[in-house]
């Protein structure tokens, strides 16, 4: 390739010396204008708002309490079984493997962003035959062919005089935050869904254990008819009604070993491994984890700081933001300074005094027309406009998922209270009524009612528990709590601040103006 001498042409050369004290002034000027809006949480964002900071709606004082969400949330069970399935899966799923991917992918975008401008340089070396036109040098004599060589090195500094570059790298960083951010929520979700699958499994097992037991006992009903039947003491009808109720309660038990098979399953693809993989105590769980203490679930601003969702959209939105001033920038010339030295001439004389050549001097790069760039600065701001709606949106969203899963609880924990009652009633009745059937004092069709009382109380409570497990689940992940992995935090910590400033500044800023400001446009 051959060496162009662009500096060289840009006027006479000049002595190098003389032009050394401009580069303390280069790189003074270098970072003094940053064109574009600087970020700060709008004061607008729905996140700023009164009802988006106070306590959280629909929460019970008697199953919740105002601490803030332990790191490791799922410890609250504690259920050493529990607790390695967890580890298990944070260290082996493909979700968390593909979310470690997209940030090391990110990571390598900023440190690309970081490495625009600055110093750059290269060097070329080219030799060849050749017959050069006389009348580029005005001679009216051809000139004779020859061995011609050129090699030189060039190097330029790029001065970031308006910004675009560090821009680019606010952009970048706050990129990859969002992206990290993303990262996080793969993780909670992760945890989530292998706690909602252990406890799903275990309330299938205990579902099935309990129909089984109701089948046994309705077995032991149905051969006491037979032995009063024999006796003459009672009919075949009795019989055949508590045969049906046998066969009713064995259809029961598919449908709950087909509810705990699909719950390994997914457990299993969580954790990476087949289904016969899973340890053994995870397939001898027959009760419901239990949490002893009411949920910490703090308030509306510790909610928003800790969820991992409201982190990616606020990142996005400053990303978005600082997008504005990549687009303002591309209106400003580039300029760079720099150097160049070589040997130009016949291959024969070189590196002789005659074929030396150096350059020094600035480059200034300025584009007209614009083409649309300030149309795309208006593109940049409408962006960030939709970034900032999303933002609220999720917020908003954020809220709701949480206010929803505890009025869900709430009202699903109700009604297995009633439902605990209700099978103590029924378990009374029905021990009074099979003892009066026993000495002949009540009826088979008042025994069988009472039993199918007292299954169905039973089977109905195994489930609403099951349901109010599950809920506890959902609510943990809405309250966004367990992406702190590895931490030590505990109930009433002080949850995490929403960032204000990218992740090259590594500062917190307080809520301040809006990013609808712009940058004035040359």
């Amino acid at each position: 390739m051959k060496f162009v001498r662009t500096l060289s042409s840009l006027g006479p050369r000049l002595p190098l010396l003389p032009l050394l004290p401009l580069l303390p002034l280069t790189v003074a000027l270098n970072g003094c204008i940053n064109v574009g809006p600087n970020y700060t949480l709008p004061k607008q964002a729905l996140v700023n708002a009164p009802h988006a900071n106070g306590p959280i709606e629909g929460a019970d004082p008697r199953l919740t309490s105002t601490l803030n969400v332990p790191t490791v949330w799922w410890k609250l069970y504690d259920d050493p079984v529990l607790n390695g399935l967890v580890d298990q899966a944070l260290k082996s799923n493909t979700d968390l493997r593909v979310a470690a991917a997209n940030l090391a992918r990110s990571r390598e975008a900023l440190s690309i962003a970081q490495a625009q401008g600055g110093f750059s340089g290269d060097a070329s070396v080219s030799i060849e035959r050749a017959q050069e036109s006389a009348e580029q040098f005005l001679l009216t004599e051809k000139l004779p062919v020859a061995n011609l060589g050129d090699m030189g090195i060039n190097v330029s500094y790029e001065i970031d005089l308006f910004g675009k570059l560090r821009r680019g790298v606010e952009a970048a960083a706050a990129d990859t935050e969002a992206v990290e951010a993303a990262g996080d929520l793969a993780r909670i979700t992760v945890v989530a869904d292998v706690v909602r699958s252990y406890v799903e499994q275990c309330s299938a097992a205990e579902e099935l254990r309990i129909a089984e037991q109701s089948l046994a006992l309705q077995k032991e009903r149905v051969d006491l008819s037979r032995r009063l039947r024999d006796a003459g003491r009672g009919n075949q009808t009795a019989v055949t009604s508590g045969q049906t109720q046998i066969e009713n309660l064995r259809a029961d038990i598919p449908r709950y070993t087909a509810r705990r098979k699909i719950a390994q399953y997914r457990l299993a693809m969580l954790l990476a491994q087949s289904p016969s993989q899973l340890p053994p105590a995870v397939l001898a769980c027959d009760r419901l984890p239990q949490i002893r203490q009411p949920i910490p679930i703090g308030d509306g601003a510790a909610l928003l700081r800790r969820r991992p969702d409201v982190h990616e959209a606020e990142r996005q939105l400053a990303a978005s933001t600082a997008r504005i001033g990549v687009a303002t920038g591309a209106l400003y010339p580039s300029i760079s300074i720099g150097a160049s030295a070589g040997f130009t001439g016949i291959l024969e004389d070189i590196p002789t005094s005659p074929t030396a050549r150096w350059a020094f001097g600035p480059l200034i790069s300025w584009t007209f027309p614009t083409n649309g760039a300030r149309q795309r600065v208006h593109e940049a701001e409408a962006s960030s406009q939709v970034a900032l709606a999303h933002f609220d949106g999720v917020v908003l969203t954020a809220l709701r998922e949480t206010e929803t899963s505890l009025a869900t609880y709430t009202y699903d924990y109700a009604r297995a209270e009633s439902l605990r009652a209700a099978l103590q009633s029924a378990a009374k009745s029905a021990d009074e009524t099979h003892r009066l059937y026993r000495a002949g004092r009540e009826s088979f069709i008042s025994d069988l009612d009472a039993t199918r009382t007292l299954t169905a109380a039973k089977s109905q409570l195994a489930a609403a528990e099951g349901q109010v497990a599950v809920d506890q689940v959902n609510l943990f992940l809405s309250l966004g709590g367990g992406w702190e992995v590895g931490g030590q935090s505990t109930p009433g910590e002080t949850p995490p601040q929403l960032k204000a400033t990218p992740v090259a500044a590594r500062t917190s800023a307080k809520a301040g103006a809006s990013t609808a400001a712009k940058a004035k446009s040359p």
